[in-house]
């Protein structure tokens, strides 16, 4: 098979350090989300279940497909959004505006429409907005030190040494160096590991006009703007512009579509995971870099069968940890993305804008920042060069 002959350590590293740093990160969002419907210690179960089905397969299949690192995850906001708007909703209401939802993001790729505007965006601005992104969890990476100096101090220069004498293994060195330091003190939280499968749960759908605005509208606009916007950015800065944007939105809304009623809300395109395994580290090779998204694909639909047993493990981990390797990981992603966005003195002010108000977090009417990012860069492009190829040169 030749995935298998294409799989390397690095690439099953990055694979691994993707599942990580996505699912540690807001496992805790999804499950306030779950609670704002009333959700049972079962129903949960089945929400990662069907999330952790949903985001493998997703992943997982167009990759091997199309031979290009395909990468899907949940929506972070999209979750952030139910767990405050939930309150007052049942189970039943909250799976039909999920699948409202899951029904206008199938028409976004349908039609095409999305990817049409996201072509419309020039390198430099989509390249800086995923800088924006990903500085955050640049500077999680060494604000960390503040709680666990000894940690990030020998993760950092575990990555350098490594970056030196062995690039390709850098990231799986600092990993297993980090869990091998945690080990030693005691810091990996092995009592939280139950063994046992989840066993999905179906709701009946219930529309209501209530849910739609207050529910589906929300989730579906956040979701496209905070997570699909940069995680075509990612793709596009990573060299993947083959990748069918249109039909990777209709997959991920069908697939959210199906499995709605078992509690899979929204799946999505994912930008921070995708920069981990779309980068030099996961692969020289750029063409052998989809290992590494099959990889974590593999992962999560494990995380899906056996629930709670690796929902465990994957929180065992100490934060400091989980933001420390993502930071360190993403090194030179950021530095790429900095790089391209500010290399032509054209877009140089446009690109910086739209970094620093992405790296912001700003938040307005509930949409964030990466979005807002892209706006404040296309406005301030707008200003600076519309009409100046028609001026005369005096």
């Amino acid at each position: 098979m030749r995935f298998l002959k294409d799989l390397s350590l690095p690439a099953f590293t990055a694979g691994f350090v993707a599942v990580l740093v996505g699912f540690t990160s807001s496992v805790a969002i999804v499950f306030q989300a779950a609670l704002a419907f009333g959700a049972t210690p079962e129903l949960i179960s089945s929400w990662m279940w069907a999330l952790g089905l949903g985001m493998g397969l997703c992943t997982a299949l167009p990759s091997l497909r199309w031979r290009m690192p395909v990468m899907v995850a949940w929506s972070t906001p999209g979750a952030a959004v139910l767990a405050v708007a939930g309150a007052g909703y049942g189970m039943d209401e909250a799976v039909g505006a999920f699948m409202l939802s899951a029904l206008a993001i199938t028409v976004a790729g349908t039609t095409g429409w999305f990817e049409r505007v996201m072509n419309r965006i020039p390198v430099a601005i989509a390249s800086a907005l995923l800088a924006g992104v990903l500085a955050r969890f640049g500077l999680d990476a060494f604000i960390a030190a503040r709680t666990a100096l000894g940690l990030v101090l020998l993760m950092l220069l575990v990555y350098l040494l490594g970056r030196r004498l062995l690039p390709r293994y850098a990231v799986p060195l600092t990993l297993l160096a980090a869990i091998a330091y945690c080990g030693l003190r005691g810091e990996l939280a092995w009592a939280g590991v139950h063994v046992g499968l989840a066993v999905p749960q179906f709701t009946m759908p219930r529309f209501s006009w209530q849910a739609a605005v207050s529910l589906a509208v929300p989730l579906f606009v956040v979701t496209m703007a905070s997570q699909n916007l940069p995680g075509v950015a990612a793709i596009r800065a990573a060299g993947y512009g083959r990748m069918p944007i249109s039909r990777l939105l209709s997959i991920t809304g069908i697939a959210t579509l199906v499995l709605a009623p078992f509690g899979a809300f929204a799946l999505n395109l994912s930008a921070i995971t995708a920069a981990i395994c779309m980068g030099r580290e996961a692969h020289e090779d750029p063409d052998k870099r989809y290992t590494a998204a099959v990889s974590c694909g593999l992962i999560y639909v494990l995380i899906g069968i056996f629930g709670a047993t690796v929902t465990g493990l994957l929180t065992a981990f100490p934060s400091e940890l989980v933001a420390a390797i993502a930071g360190l990981a993403l090194l030179g992603t950021i530095a790429n993305g900095l790089a391209t966005a500010l290399a032509d003195e054209r877009h140089r002010e446009p690109a910086l804008i739209t970094f620093l108000v992405t790296l912001s977090g700003v938040a307005i009417a509930g949409i964030g920042s990466a979005f807002w990012g892209v706006v404040a860069g296309a406005l301030a492009l707008f200003v600076q060069q519309y009409g100046a190829s028609r001026k005369i040169p005096s």
